[in-house]
């Protein structure tokens, strides 16, 4: 007789199949990088065993088949398929992930030529432009969330220049969490809302996200930067954006280099503090994108330099890491970046679905003279994103959508198709042919010579011989550059990422995922653990073995935010309380002085129609309650000690000033305003400053502040 219990079922029924309740202990085993692979044990019942849709059984569920522990991912690999084929499918029309986004027109111009490196056609002259669309975007929330979470953004760019669409499709981070794209899936489902309630959203504050995580050493250094202030940015404008693969540049001798791209914001980099995040995303859940709407309709238009970390092979073999590895950063002061060229953001969507919601970006969209390299990560992204624009879009004619059709001639034979637009005409829908030799139409052909090509070398420290699920000898070092980073910080940054990391493991309910997470600190920063659980008041648990010993990097300044912060006026928002009485003249005075300077000016009133003042009446941009200090970069006031005195009745007022002081920025006022400061425990300090000296402080944030309003852990 056949064994039943482990035959297949004589029922099609799928109520066999349903993911149910399975319960075992998995057999645990670490892979050449570290990586954690959970196995069922031999003997266990079947539905112990992860298989695909089909059936078959899996082997590993952590890499992709390479050729070559170093190589490009297979297209043979049908789990890696499969698994991301239907991630890819699992939400309609909604983006899986970066579903919130706010995009915007613009025009890219090369300042600098590189013909040396590259014989992309855009980049052979300084002046040569093309124009752009960019669509910046929240990762784990949905459409309808807010745009303030402590998240990833997502920052990608579309250039459409004369030898097609180029997608720089990135993040304002330079690391990924994970290093091969088999992971992904696990990632996502693991952040996003719990599947069984269906909260939190936006939010990686919860147990599911931190069990993933503190199982997966490889997100480590990652976590520094979601934890740390870059998490929660001020404004789009001043964000940084990261190609954080490693790309290839090829020259018209076929020569090949490596390179890395940075988007650098002209405004400079700026965050918000955790208490600011969470009331702006009550204040004004579209923070982020009337920030950016308002500032281009404004004629302010936000500008980033496009940079280059550019390297070759003898270079990369020499480093303590694998440049191939999305978990790793190039430090700018080992190789830095080369400014060649600026994009200016100078025109808003006319129309928000037809064109941030459908643009759509592929990783695999390159120009001649931009290459892939072997980067697992980046491999797996090359099949996703074209797949997912199909699901999301409805057709594979998604490219005629106007948003995303190239600015350039495009000719091939693909026809038909739902939503087919174009209309060929003749009937050579196939090649080669030789209707030409009867007169007709016999369409585009193939070019050698300029056409795209990728470069023949395949070396990169790799047997292709090999077909392996397996990661390269340096992928396992999870810790030095989380190390690099959380030493990089100021004293106050690091005791930010200690607030958030606390605050996210606060709100996990399994000790054990805590007490893992915490044993994982260890391998990067033993004070960075010890006030961890200080902040959780839990014991700290032994360090958990790293598969590769971390070592020092040192530091880098480019990785903090405080270490570069920029003085100016520019593209910063002032908001001036006055009220009954309030003089006008110094009002229009301090508003001349801000432009002149190069900031905006929010006049904040308690009510908003034409309001008495001395010299005639003047109108508020925004209602007191409804123009909270957290939406400006500083604050002034111009009051009469009467109407300072009446606003007192009003929490808003002093909370007002309040949250100006406790997020640290500078509050410009006049004598009149003194009672409202006193009431709002306002201390004297550098950057508590009489208006006439609002122009010479800035609107910077004064750190030096911040033990005076918080415990820093």
């Amino acid at each position: 007789m056949p064994d039943e219990k482990n035959s297949p079922s004589n029922s099609n029924s799928l109520h066999e199949h349903a993911p149910g309740e399975v319960r075992f202990t998995p057999d645990e085993k670490r892979g050449n990088s570290g990586e954690l692979q959970q196995q069922a044990p031999k003997g266990a019942d079947p539905s112990a065993f992860l298989t695909d849709n089909h059936g078959h059984r899996i082997s590993d569920n952590q890499n992709s088949l390479k050729a070559g522990s170093r190589g490009p991912t297979l297209l043979e690999d049908f789990v890696l398929r499969e698994k991301i084929f239907h991630f890819d499918h699992e939400r309609i029309p909604e983006r899986i992930v970066h579903a919130r986004g706010s995009g915007a027109h613009g025009v890219f111009e090369v300042t600098k030529a590189i013909p040396q490196l590259t014989k992309a056609q855009l980049f052979q002259k300084a002046g040569t432009s093309c124009p752009v669309f960019v669509r910046f975007s929240t990762v784990a929330g949905g459409a309808g969330s807010v745009d303030t979470p402590r998240d990833v953004r997502g920052f990608a760019v579309k250039l459409y220049t004369e030898e097609g669409n180029w997608d720089l499709v990135g993040n304002d981070i330079p690391v990924f969490f994970i290093q091969d794209a088999m992971k992904f899936p696990d990632l996502v489902h693991s952040v996003k809302m719990e599947a069984d309630r269906g909260y939190p959203q936006a939010a990686s504050a919860h147990d599911t996200f931190w069990d993933w995580v503190s199982l997966m050493p490889e997100t480590s250094h990652m976590i520094m930067w979601a934890m740390s202030d870059r998490g929660i940015p001020r404004s789009l404008r001043m964000i940084e954006g990261f190609g954080v693969h490693t790309f290839r540049f090829v020259n018209a001798k076929g020569e090949g280099t490596f390179v890395k791209f940075h988007w650098k914001p002209v405004l400079g980099i700026e965050s918000t503090t955790w208490d600011e995040a969470v009331k702006l995303a009550g204040a004004d859940p579209d923070f982020h994108r009337r920030d950016l709407f308002e500032a281009i309709d404004g004629g302010d238009f936000p500008q980033w330099d496009l940079g280059v970390q550019v390297f070759d092979e003898a270079w990369a073999a020499k480093q303590p890491y694998d440049v191939l590895d999305a978990t790793k950063l190039i430090p700018e002061e080992e190789v830095p970046v080369e400014i060649i060229g600026r994009m200016t953001l100078n025109r808003n969507v006319d129309n928000f679905f037809a064109e941030t919601e459908q643009v759509a970006f592929l990783p695999s969209n390159l120009i001649p003279g931009i290459d892939f390299s072997n980067d697992p990560l980046l491999q797996g992204r090359l099949f996703s994103y074209l797949d997912t624009q199909k699901s999301r879009l409805g057709t594979t004619n998604f490219h005629q959508i106007p948003i995303n059709a190239p600015k350039c001639p495009f000719h091939n034979f693909q026809r038909d198709g739902m939503m087919q637009t174009l209309v060929p005409k003749g009937r050579a829908n196939y090649e080669p042919n030789s209707l030409y030799e009867a007169g007709e139409n016999s369409g585009p052909r193939a070019s050698l010579d300029s056409g795209f090509t990728t470069l023949a070398e395949n070396g990169e420290r790799n047997d292709p011989t090999e077909k392996l699920r397996m990661r390269a000898d340096l992928f396992a070092d999870h810790y030095s550059q989380a190390r690099l980073f959380f030493k990089s910080q100021t004293e106050n940054e690091q005791a930010h990422l200690i607030d958030a990391i606390v605050f996210e493991l606060s709100k996990v309910t399994l000790k054990h995922v805590r007490v893992r997470v915490m044993s994982n600190l260890r391998n990067i920063d033993e004070g960075l653990a010890k006030r961890v659980a200080a902040g959780l008041a839990m014991d700290l648990p032994a360090k958990s073995k790293a598969a590769r010993e971390p070592v020092d990097l040192g530091t880098s300044d480019a990785l903090s935010i405080q270490k570069q912060a920029k003085k100016t006026f520019e593209g910063r928002k002032i908001g001036i309380l006055f009220a009954e009485g309030s003089d006008k003249a110094s009002i229009d005075q301090l508003k001349s002085d801000i432009e002149g300077a190069g900031g905006t000016v929010f006049l904040v009133a308690p009510k908003v129609g034409g309001i008495p003042v001395k010299g005639g009446t003047l109108k508020a941009d925004g209602k007191l309650e409804g123009s909270p200090a957290v939406i400006f970069d500083a604050v002034a006031s111009i009051l009469m000690p009467d109407a300072a005195e009446k606003l007192l009745k009003n929490g808003a007022a002093i909370q007002w000033f309040m949250d100006a002081f406790a997020h640290c920025k500078t509050i410009a006022h006049c004598k009149g305003t003194q009672i409202l400061l006193d009431a709002a425990r306002v201390e004297k300090d550098e950057g508590v400053v009489p208006i006439e000296e609002l122009i010479s402080v800035g609107p910077v944030r004064h750190w030096a502040r911040e033990p005076k309003v918080r415990d820093l852990p």
